[in-house]
């Protein structure tokens, strides 16, 4: 397998601006990100994710994501959902703040006391969340955890970041006529390139393999995907020119 970053958590919210309780899942989600678990989390920007942001998208099929929701729309879960799978948490504000028997959040764009209370509720309950997916292996094929590993206490910068320059690189190709966007394969390429691989029938299936781990390839379109490889793999290796 490649090397790819370590093992974060996507946060989504709510973009609705006209509710109290969208301010309310913004500001929580910033407290998360800046106060109470930077090194261990990521924000991912819901209008950029819906209108096509590559990386977001990438960060979300690859990586487990948290979504916070002002609502019972769940525009935020819902989007991460249909574009690139299904959260690893969710957080509805409306039913947190009546199961915490809170006071209703009002104002848009200055809360009241109540408000406030909510931020400082649902951050904490979302850092939770956060301490909770850590602990476990999340499988991005099934969309599920997958047994429990030791989280890791690398030493990361204390500072809010973003999906889309989470390190995780695509690449679009054309399979069959068909643009597709596939994670990790800019790294995968240069991986094997590093390691002398040549362009041949071996190393094709090889690359295969790989590409499967990342991103879903059904059997009936595997053919396909090796023809694209060996033309990409090919025109790569002709750019890079002999390995180092």
């Amino acid at each position: 397998m490649v090397d790819l970053p370590k093992k974060k958590v996507g946060i989504v919210t709510c973009s609705g601006e006209e509710l109290a309780e969208g301010t309310v899942t913004r500001l929580a989600a910033l407290k998360v990100l800046e106060q109470l678990r930077p090194a261990d989390t990521v924000t991912i920007c819901l209008p950029l994710f819906l209108a096509g942001g590559e990386g977001d998208r990438a960060f979300a099929k690859f990586y487990p994501t948290i979504a916070i929701d002002g609502c019972e729309l769940r525009c935020a879960a819902r989007g991460t959902e249909l574009y690139s799978g299904k959260p690893a948490a969710s957080l509805v504000l409306t039913d947190f703040v009546a199961e915490r028997g809170l006071a209703k959040p009002e104002g848009a764009r200055h809360l009241n006391a109540a408000g406030l209370q909510a931020v400082d509720a649902a951050a904490r309950r979302v850092s939770e969340l956060v301490d909770e997916i850590l602990e476990k292996r999340w499988d991005r094929h099934t969309g599920e955890f997958a047994g429990e590993v030791a989280r890791s206490q690398a030493d990361e910068p204390v500072e809010a970041t973003c999906a889309c320059g989470s390190g995780i690189p695509v690449q679009k190709v054309d399979i069959n006529g068909q643009m597709v966007t596939l994670i990790a394969l800019p790294l995968i390429f240069q991986q094997f390139r590093q390691a002398g691989k040549e362009p041949a029938d071996a190393t094709f299936r090889e690359l295969l393999n790989e590409v499967k781990i990342y991103n879903p390839v059904t059997r009936g379109d595997e053919q396909a995907y090796l023809t694209m490889l060996r033309r990409e793999y090919a025109a790569y290796c002709g750019r890079q020119g002999s390995p180092a």
